[in-house]
């Protein structure tokens, strides 16, 4: 299957919000460039209508100009090399891709070859869901990653300590990805489902569920993340902005979850909530 790259020339002040209307599209990889971002997605999902709608949203706050080409699926390895830099996270954890060095000073180190999956750390709310999974206790835990991409949150818990470890994703080639990635980390063993939440339905409970999504997705999911949540177990939410927190947070008080604490970059949201 092929992909097509559209590259957008926008300043960095709306570079997230188009990242995130984008997503919404259907583009599911994205790569910063100097003058704005590339972003990727399979060319019978790109159209062309609904792109010049979501820029046209935008006009009378921001200039973007695009460029739309096709690329081959096995290119995309060139394309993410060229601009994948390794990246050190809450001053524990490394994550790089396999032809960079392990840091001395890596008490944790994750190896991610991405290719057309999101999350390689570089994005804020990867980023933001790391630092929060740094501060839960996943020693023994049995964990569910939603919409898990490369499979970076999944391979982080059981860096942690997770002994039980379910991974969810709509795209069978992500999942694909997912499994190459947990197993060149030493966790085959991860539970790679492909489907959404209709996956889970029925589950033994789990003691941490990450959701690292985008804020629709979260609120009409939300009921099944909680029916196989533990009583005192922690919910891990991202892939939304610093606005939408109050309706997310009401969400999860509809159904009895706790807000517990926030972290934010770049106006991207990563919250922790407690049953």
């Amino acid at each position: 299957m092929d992909f097509l790259e559209v590259t957008l020339k926008v300043n960095a002040d709306f570079a997230d919000i188009l990242t995130a209307e984008l997503a919404e599209l259907g583009f599911d990889a994205f790569v910063e460039t100097e003058d704005g971002f590339s972003a990727y997605v399979e060319e019978d999902k790109y159209s062309q209508q609904d792109l010049e709608e979501v820029l046209a949203r935008y006009a009378d706050f921001v200039q973007v100009e695009y460029t739309v080409q096709k690329i081959e699926r096995q290119n995309w390895n060139e394309e993410w090399e060229r601009n994948f830099e390794p990246l050190f996270i809450g001053g524990q954890v490394s994550v790089r891709a396999s032809f960079h060095e392990k840091p001395a000073e890596a008490k944790y180190d994750i190896v991610i070859n991405p290719k057309m999956s999101f999350g390689t750390g570089h994005h804020e709310t990867t980023t933001l869901m790391i630092e929060n999974q740094l501060t839960l206790d996943h020693q023994g835990k049995r964990v569910l990653d939603m919409g898990c991409g490369t499979g970076i949150l999944a391979i982080m818990a059981g860096e942690l300590g997770a002994t039980e470890i379910v991974a969810v994703e709509i795209e069978d080639w992500t999942v694909e990805n997912a499994r190459e990635n947990a197993e060149l980390n030493g966790y085959a063993s991860i539970d790679v489902r492909l489907g959404g939440a209709e996956t889970i339905a029925g589950d033994e409970p789990y003691d941490i569920i990450l959701a690292n999504i985008n804020r629709n997705v979260l609120l009409e999911d939300m009921p099944a993340y909680k029916a196989v949540l533990k009583p005192g177990g922690y919910l891990l939410l991202s892939g939304f902005y610093t606005e939408d927190l109050p309706m997310i947070q009401q969400r999860c008080e509809e159904l009895g979850l706790t807000y517990g604490s926030h972290r934010v970059k770049n106006n991207w949201v990563s919250a922790i909530f407690k049953a």
